[in-house]
């Protein structure tokens, strides 16, 4: 196959991200970034990928220049005459972000990440975090970390979780929370609120099996207990905390007296408090009644005074639930804003209980497992706190359910990440090659870019042989390819080459001849064998092994492999990040 050489088409698509991306960052437009906007719009030009890069590298280093000559101005001006929809594009996301809370009053708002701790946060939950901890920035307010723990039995607290928790919120974060509350420890609380509201005729004990107000609630009809008086309540009550003697599990829930006609069936008399016999992990066999969600942070953020909830939509209920019981006590309840649901596509639908249950049973290794959708799982794989906030933060409050790529979040972190990444090489399925120099001097020591932007943070130097046959690797797929094109490639800041079959070949030229393809390498002697854990293209994740270029970077660091995208550095293999 010959060179590959764009159309009109294809040669406008570079022109139009080259010079977008010199805008957005200030006249250091990359290569690499505009390469994957390039790709993400026409797929179809990946089956060029070895010759694109080459092609799109010239455009980006004159979109360069021209910002660093003339200014953001004219590189403006360029995309209005060749790609309005790139400015526009930059305009949008510009204005995206935030909208103002209402009725907020700087240095008075208060919002909380209420969670239950029956496992790390989620993907999903890192939302929570970081929406409302950038309003209590915005505002100049407090953020509380509460831990909605009062269910023993279905969602039953682990007692790990608390401290991963908070782990995770500072890192999404940037900081510790301004309070952070165990509804566990503040039962009193709640229970002394029960008593008053029933003393009062706010509510009442309900004794109806479950299939029987079931019924009523379909009949909108008043179950026999809503007539009973407060009296007669507050001794049901006292019975039902009574675990000698008393009600047993099931037999008796307090609820709320709201209308049983009311059009909603969720609010005709929701239930406030039930008795579960199951201990508790942290407070044990103390308590035998214990508030459902609904009242528990009802009545919590009454006592904190939390001015606004950020919910998601499918909550509805709840803040109805919650206001009917505010305007019976003559509370003021929370100004309340929601989004829709966030699906990303290659998580599907993974609940914590499940997570849980698989890594008990060995599908997963554990919670930071890299195929998981957990904070734990993002911060291995080396998604950043910065990106996360990029990411939710572009989406905002919108109500409308939306479903996208994993590759929008990778997308902020590959702009976060990048300049702080070194390069390294990783052959994968190494080949070995002989090459010879013939005429061609090469130096003792190959001084390559640690990072092809920051002349600060040194260079790679690799040790050659100049004495005799020169030995490299390079990947079975560019051999293969190699053998296909005539053998013609170019290492990677270095060298032409021609490859012959019996994996022979010789150094034609240091400088750049023609337009082959760009391949990376390593030269023998500069490499280790280690493993890189990725996924494949049908998107299982495996282990594959090569050889990666001898460097001295700690473990956690994040790396640009050539060719092949981030990874993370652990001791013994490599976590794929993203291309």
């Amino acid at each position: 196959m010959s060179e590959w050489l764009p159309d009109d088409e294809v040669t406008l698509l570079i022109r139009k991200y080259a010079f977008q991306n010199a805008l957005e960052y200030d006249g250091k437009g990359q290569t690499g970034s505009v390469q994957g906007r390039v790709l993400g719009e026409n797929p179809e030009l990946r089956e060029h990928a070895r010759f694109l890069f080459n092609i799109i590298e010239p455009v980006v280093l004159e979109a360069n220049k021209i910002w660093a000559d003339k200014g953001a101005e004219e590189v403006r001006r360029i995309l209005e005459n060749e790609a309005p929809e790139a400015l526009e594009k930059r305009v949008k996301e510009r204005r995206e972000g935030l909208p103002e809370l209402p009725n907020a009053k700087k240095g008075e708002v208060v919002l909380r990440f209420a969670p239950n701790p029956n496992g790390p946060l989620t993907l999903g939950h890192s939302r929570g975090v970081i929406i409302n901890s950038e309003y209590a920035n915005i505002y100049s307010g407090k953020i509380i970390l509460r831990f909605d723990d009062t269910d023993t039995k279905i969602k039953r607290p682990d007692l790990k979780a608390y401290d991963w928790i908070q782990d995770d919120f500072k890192w999404l974060a940037g900081r510790k929370p301004d309070t952070v509350i165990e509804a566990s420890a503040r039962m009193d609380e709640y229970l002394r609120f029960a008593e008053k509201f029933i003393s009062e005729g706010h509510m009442y004990v309900c004794t109806c099996s479950g299939e029987d107000f079931k019924q009523f609630r379909i009949d909108k009809q008043d179950c026999p207990c809503r007539n009973n008086d407060s009296t007669e309540n507050v001794e049901k009550w006292i019975k039902m905390n009574d675990s000698d003697g008393g009600y047993s599990e099931g037999e008796a829930v307090v609820r709320v007296c709201t209308n049983m006609e009311h059009k909603n069936p969720a609010l005709r008399d929701w239930p406030a408090l039930r008795i579960q016999t199951t201990p508790h992990p942290k407070v044990g066999e103390k308590y035998r009644v214990w508030p459902l969600l609904d009242f528990q942070s009802a009545v919590e953020d009454y006592l904190q005074g939390v001015t606004h909830i950020i919910r998601g939509k499918d909550l509805m209920d709840s803040t109805r639930k919650q206001q009917l019981l505010y305007e019976m006590t003559g509370w003021t309840y929370p100004e309340t804003l929601y989004w829709g649901r966030v699906k990303v596509h290659e998580f599907g639908g993974f609940s914590t209980s499940q997570m849980k249950n698989d890594i008990e049973e060995g599908k997963y290794s554990d919670w930071d497992d890299p195929r998981l959708p957990t904070a734990k799982a993002m911060r291995r794989r080396g998604i950043s706190a910065d990106a996360m906030k990029r990411f939710w933060v572009e989406l905002s409050l919108t109500e409308k359910d939306i479903s996208i790529p994993l590759a929008t979040l990778q997308s902020h972190n590959a702009k976060v990440i990048d300049k702080d990444s070194p390069r390294l090489s990783f052959i994968q399925e190494p080949v070995k090659l002989t090459l010879t120099k013939e005429d061609v001097k090469i130096p003792e020591i190959l001084e390559i870019p640690r990072h092809p932007l920051h002349e600060e943070f040194g260079f790679r130097k690799w040790q050659l042989e100049v004495e005799k046959e020169f030995e490299v690797y390079i990947e079975k797929d560019d051999y293969e390819f190699a053998m296909s094109n005539n053998g013609l490639l170019r290492l990677k800041d270095f060298a032409d080459v021609q490859i012959y079959s019996s994996q022979n070949g010789k150094i034609t030229s240091l400088t750049k001849s023609d337009g082959r393809a760009i391949i990376h390498w390593l030269a023998a002697g500069m490499e280790h064998p280690f493993a890189l854990n990725k996924p494949d293209k049908n998107g299982e994740w495996g282990v594959v092994n090569g050889l990666l270029e001898n460097n001295d970077y700690p473990l956690g660091q994040i790396l640009q492999l050539e060719r092949i995208g981030f990874a993370r550095l652990e001791s013994s293999e490599m976590i794929w990040t993203h291309s």
